[in-house]
């Protein structure tokens, strides 16, 4: 069997490594702080319909604010005019648009992995 051919899952192995890796900073270059902030007050509206509690709700109740730690990139805030802690929601996202974690009235934290998904581009 000639060389070239134990080479060549490795080339192969390598061409997919670079794709992914080409596929995940197009994600990150392409997703806008706007993007991010329009699905999670979607979400908040959505959450509160949920809970039983969709009056007065609306998109410009959420606000932004940059991470406090390490893999977050966004923490928005969703509280309504005048501010009432059992209507406010709270979301950490990382860079990739991905929930990590948040707060609502009704529990102590959100489940990763609960929140809303960004479209993939």
């Amino acid at each position: 069997m000639p060389r070239w051919v134990w080479f060549v899952p490795l080339g192969g192995i390598t061409l997919m490594l670079a794709l992914w890796a080409f596929r995940l900073g197009w994600i990150v270059a392409t997703t806008s702080e706007t993007d991010v902030i329009e699905t999670y007050a979607h979400q908040y509206l959505r959450d509160r319909a949920r809970d039983g509690i969709a009056d007065g709700a609306a998109l410009t109740d959420c606000v932004a604010l940059p991470g406090d730690f390490p893999g977050v990139w966004l923490h928005i805030v969703c509280d309504p005019t005048p501010t009432d802690p059992s209507r406010s929601y709270e979301y950490e996202v990382n860079r990739f648009g991905q929930f990590v974690r948040g707060w609502s009235p009704q529990s102590e934290g959100l489940k990763p992995g609960s929140g809303p998904r960004l479209p993939e581009t």
